[in-house]
């Protein structure tokens, strides 16, 4: 047992659990969802139950892998350290608070944000992976910062942006955002910068996304054609009844891509 690390990777609770030597080799995972470990290394198969069996709930049918994908092979291969699914909702976020030096005003919008990003977070994270859902937070992108969330599913990809709406009235324009009475935000501008950056590293269509979390009313002008903007109560509708354009095997084949940090490190393909 000994060396032996139990890792998570996708949504919390409810991805696999993968089973890795001290090199970040995986031995077997457990599929919460089928209740199933698939072992790949059968001499060490009493070692790999003894560090499941705390997760383990039910009968846990254990045996070798179905023959893999090559999107399988392609996250088996995924070292721990670049996987980017076990991101929580304002992963960098919570960073800063904890160990930031920010001062109280600034503390308190980054309280704000986090707060919208992990409400939207969990509305994401909701959508049913059993249909083909897949969703990836925080985000690091060179020159734009972070994308808050990453949504993968039959009806493409999505690059969201959260936004507090701090219960008031939120404008959505070409280039700004204003909340209330505050400085009007280049969100959309932000939005669609993050979206053409994913669309370049990830070759595939991208649609910027701003989500209004706790807005009282929003309007948004009739020019902004290219964002959707969504609030937490519309955007599981709007995701889950939108047109299906990828096929189960391109949408795996582009979550696996988008996990892997070091996809977001190389330069974007122009």
């Amino acid at each position: 047992m000994r060396g032996l690390k139990v890792l998570p990777s996708g949504r919390p609770g409810r991805g696999r659990l993968y089973v890795n030597l001290p090199d970040g080799r995986a031995v077997a995972w457990y599929d919460r969802q089928t209740n199933r470990i698939s072992v790949l290394a059968d001499d060490r198969r009493e070692e790999i139950l003894r560090v499941l069996r705390p997760y383990l709930s039910g009968t846990v049918s254990i045996g070798p892998p179905p023959v893999p994908t090559a999107a399988d092979l392609r996250r088996l291969a995924l070292p721990p350290d670049e996987d980017l699914a076990p991101n929580r909702p304002g992963e960098g976020l919570l960073g800063e608070l904890e160990h930031g030096s920010a001062g109280t005003r600034a503390r308190h919008r980054l309280r704000q944000d986090l707060t919208a990003q992990q409400r939207m977070g969990e509305v994401l994270d909701a959508l049913p992976e059993s249909q083909g859902w897949r969703a990836l937070h925080a985000l690091a992108v060179p020159g734009v910062g972070s994308i808050d969330h990453l949504v993968l599913g039959p009806p493409g990809v999505f690059c969201v942006l959260s936004v507090p709406g701090r219960r008031q009235r939120a404008q959505v324009g070409d280039l700004l955002l204003t909340v209330g009475r505050a400085e009007p935000r280049p969100d959309p501008r932000r939005a669609r910068l993050a979206a053409r950056y994913a669309a370049r590293v990830l070759t595939a269509p991208v649609t910027p996304v701003l989500a209004l979390v706790d807005a009282t009313r929003v309007e948004v002008a009739p020019s902004v054609r290219d964002i959707r903007v969504l609030q937490p109560p519309t955007a599981a509708p709007y995701f889950t009844t939108a047109a299906t354009t990828l096929k189960p095997p391109d949408v795996e084949a582009l979550y696996v891509l988008a996990r892997d940090h070091r996809t977001w490190r190389r330069p974007a393909a122009r």
